[in-house]
């Protein structure tokens, strides 16, 4: 019987987006219940993870003043969330990265236990949440090896996340008891 190593996880916290449908405003920053989306997302990912990454592009300073790495995109012009991804795979010495948005303040506390168990348990290379209906792509459990085809799948134009995890043995991992987890709030209307 051989014994599954132990694989460390980054959480990244997307927040590198141009929030159009916030009126540009940055997503991550606006308050909810009280405080910034962006401490919401970190409170949930944070007890699940070796190490946590913020994505941003804007506001860099002020996402600095949580205490947690901000990575910009090492690809410029705002990419969408591949990119993000990419530039995490890149800022990493974690075996995974396991991405959340920062606009969805009610991430499960066991996001990182499901994906990795069905990870594992399909024998799958990339795991993705689904709320019983469609996959939700911007929560995914991604190897760092795969940055080398990232990068390359970037650099010749594409942007679109299911293309990309369409080239992988995907996992789609259960979250339907759990549809919270993935309500993103994108009007300015929250506190």
């Amino acid at each position: 019987m051989s014994v599954q190593p132990f694989l460390s996880v980054a959480g990244v916290i997307l927040a590198g987006g141009q929030a159009r449908r916030m009126g540009g405003d940055d997503k991550g920053l606006i308050h909810y219940q009280g405080r910034a989306m962006v401490r919401h997302a970190i409170q949930a990912l944070l007890p699940q993870v070796d190490t946590l990454i913020i994505n941003a592009n804007r506001n860099i300073d002020q996402y600095r003043q949580l205490g947690y790495p901000v990575i910009a995109d090492s690809i410029e012009g705002f990419h969408g969330p591949l990119a993000g991804m990419l530039t995490a795979m890149e800022n990493t010495d974690a075996d995974y990265i396991l991405t959340a948005p920062c606009d969805c303040p009610n991430i499960s506390p066991q996001l990182r236990q499901r994906m990795m168990e069905t990870l594992l348990h399909t024998r799958s290379e990339v795991a993705v949440a689904s709320d019983g209906e469609r996959l939700q792509p911007v929560f995914s459990l991604i190897p760092t090896r795969l940055k080398t085809e990232l990068r390359a799948f970037l650099e010749q134009g594409e942007r679109k996340i299911d293309r990309w995890l369409t080239q992988y043995k995907l996992a789609e991992v259960d979250f339907s008891d759990q549809p919270d987890t993935f309500v993103n709030l994108n009007n300015k209307c929250l506190d």
